[in-house]
């Protein structure tokens, strides 16, 4: 395995530091995957920008959410799931639906996050190659074609996290750990 260091804003890269203490302001503690992307200001720069411009698209707090973590589920990201399981309940996402994308189960309380769901699934299991069929329900739905771009956008977010926390194989910050998440063995009918 190869050692990746956790920076905090002492000891991070120049470029890098001004980002870890934003971190730090915003959440009260900077998360192991920025301190672990602070070792290329360029990433974590990327990382901390297309986040930004993500909580700006027009999906709720919550919508955003489901996006974050069918993304992470898809990818098999324990670290998100956890972090993202933690953040979907501060901003309004119910238990319940919470519960059902962490077991890869469709969300039967709410047919329009189902369809967020299932239509963040298949961006994310098609890389992105899904069929007008597929874009045609998430507009039925009543989402929009900007929506269907901001879905793109917190995938494409999503991703780069998940893989740095595969490589790196980052630690569950504190803060998540009451969330903390294995993918769970899903049962395919024959």
């Amino acid at each position: 395995m190869t050692q990746f260091t956790l920076f905090d804003e002492s000891s991070a890269p120049a470029a890098s530091k001004p980002q870890l203490k934003s971190a730090k302001s915003k959440y009260g503690f900077i998360p192991n995957l920025m301190g672990e992307l602070a070792a290329s200001p360029a990433a974590l720069e990327a990382y901390s920008s297309l986040s930004s411009l993500y909580g700006k698209s027009g999906l709720t707090a919550a919508e955003q959410q489901v996006v974050l973590l069918t993304t992470s589920f898809e990818n098999n990201c324990e670290y998100c799931v956890a972090a993202h399981s933690t953040v979907s309940l501060n901003v309004g996402l119910d238990r319940e639906d919470l519960i059902a994308i962490r077991e890869g189960r469709a969300i039967a309380s709410d047919p329009r996050l189902e369809a967020l769901r299932q239509f963040t699934q298949t961006v994310v299991r098609e890389r992105g190659l899904v069929e007008h069929s597929d874009v045609d329900a998430f507009l039925k739905a009543g989402f929009t074609k900007a929506n269907v771009l901001d879905v793109i956008t917190g995938v494409t977010m999503k991703t780069m996290s998940n893989y740095t926390n595969h490589i790196a194989e980052t630690p569950v910050d504190e803060a998540f750990q009451a969330m903390s998440w294995s993918k769970p063995i899903l049962q395919h009918a024959d």
